[in-house]
């Protein structure tokens, strides 16, 4: 299974795999105010021309994904998505390294955000060097939602992405 850049043919699918996952996510989190949720197929095709997006498939199927941007010195990362059939595989974390290693040199941090009680996903950010920050007023702070960054030269924490 290779990580390739997401096409444009990619985003019906990939908007097929991020309501699968969201949907799990708004279950944990007891909401369905998640944005994922509610984005329309133009909204990702949208963000796909302002974001970095890989793709992971297993034959012809998107099973995984994750997009990453930067933005000052920030590199944020987002809708990281592994089809549930394939959850528990380190195909979430393989996805993560990558985007991780695809930041360019300005930047210092690496920001995301999940459901504040999304601990499966939570522990797997821990794990890859992640701390939890408390920014309840940040500007597109999701209620309910947390915030974890780690410094970028911690990058090789779950070594180079395969």
């Amino acid at each position: 299974m290779e990580i390739e850049a997401a096409r444009p043919e990619d985003c019906p699918e990939l908007l097929v795999l991020q309501r699968c996952c969201w949907v799990q996510e708004a279950i944990l989190n007891d909401t369905l105010d998640i944005p994922a949720l509610h984005e329309t197929l133009e909204d990702l095709r949208d963000w796909t021309k302002t974001w970095s997006v890989w793709t992971l498939r297993d034959g012809h199927r998107l099973i995984g994904a994750v997009r990453a941007r930067l933005d000052g010195d920030r590199w944020e990362l987002g809708r990281l998505m592994v089809a549930p059939d394939f959850a528990g595989r380190g195909l979430g974390r393989r996805l993560l390294a990558h985007a991780e290693a695809q930041a360019p040199a300005e930047a210092r941090r690496f920001v995301l955000f999940t459901g504040a009680r999304s601990t499966r996903n939570i522990t797997m950010y821990q794990r890859a060097g992640y701390r939890l920050t408390d920014l309840p007023d940040a500007p597109g702070h999701i209620r309910g939602a947390v915030h974890l960054e780690k410094d970028v030269t911690q990058r090789e924490i779950f070594g180079p992405p395969a």
